[in-house]
């Protein structure tokens, strides 16, 4: 599998609740990320976006555009949340490799705004 696929394939099964499966197929055990809600451990964030998961469980994940440079893939998606009344979220994920492993990541979100004068959306 190639680093895109990897990102890609990890999102979606983590976006569907297959977090647990996600880490263990495409994490390294040395794991560190910038989210600044969490602890930056591997632990941490596996099992936030486990309890996520459970409180969301059918939000899904539209990957937009997917960029790679040497050990870093940058991913841009929609975060389509359960409940149609709340407003999506774009992310942007950047994803350090070693290797075909998951090394390090940094995420940013912004919520969608339903009534927005940009004429050309988020994507």
């Amino acid at each position: 599998m190639q680093k895109k696929e990897i990102a890609i394939s990890f999102l979606r099964m983590a976006s569907a609740g297959q977090v647990r499966p996600a880490y263990d197929k495409f994490v390294a055990p040395g794991f560190i990320h910038h989210n600044q809600y969490f602890k930056g451990d591997r632990q941490s964030l596996l099992l936030a976006m486990e309890e996520a998961s459970k409180k969301n469980p059918n939000k899904a994940i539209e990957i937009k555009h997917v960029y790679e440079a040497g050990d870093t893939i940058i991913t841009h998606s929609h975060v389509i949340r359960q409940d149609p009344v709340l407003p999506g979220i774009a992310v942007v994920h950047i994803f350090r490799f070693e290797g075909d492993q998951i090394a390090e990541l940094w995420d940013v979100g912004q919520m969608m705004e339903l009534m927005s004068p940009n004429e050309n959306g988020l994507f």
